[in-house]
């Protein structure tokens, strides 16, 4: 039930959001466990880039917070190098607050404007 409410507020969110290739999607999904961030240029179906925490062995003995953060950082940085300053949040669904927000915040951190 929770699931399908979630998938509910993100078909909803999804009607209003478009990444172009000048202001691309900066989609969020999260596990239990671990936490992703894609870059989605809507106009062509493209994940132009994406990063995790899946799979980074440096993150392991943080607080899962603290790796949102990290993650944030990490996929601004990407993005700026490619030359995007603006984007455009997807929550996915989910609250904004918590691991969510802390990769949102991480991204301004690195320079993005959203």
């Amino acid at each position: 039930m929770k699931l399908a409410g979630r998938e509910r507020r993100h078909k909803r969110i999804r009607k209003k959001i478009f990444g172009t290739k000048e202001r691309p999607r900066l989609c969020v999904f999260r596990s239990n466990r671990h936490i992703s961030a894609m870059v989605i240029d809507d106009s062509q179906q493209k994940v132009v880039l994406s990063t995790s925490s899946l799979g980074n062995k440096s993150l392991n003995k943080k607080k899962k917070i603290e790796v949102a953060l990290e993650i944030g950082k990490k996929i601004g940085k990407l993005v700026i190098e490619r030359g995007i300053k603006k984007v455009t949040f997807d929550r996915a669904g989910y609250k904004y607050h918590g691991r969510v927000k802390a990769i949102a915040e991480g991204a301004r951190k690195a320079g993005l404007k959203f």
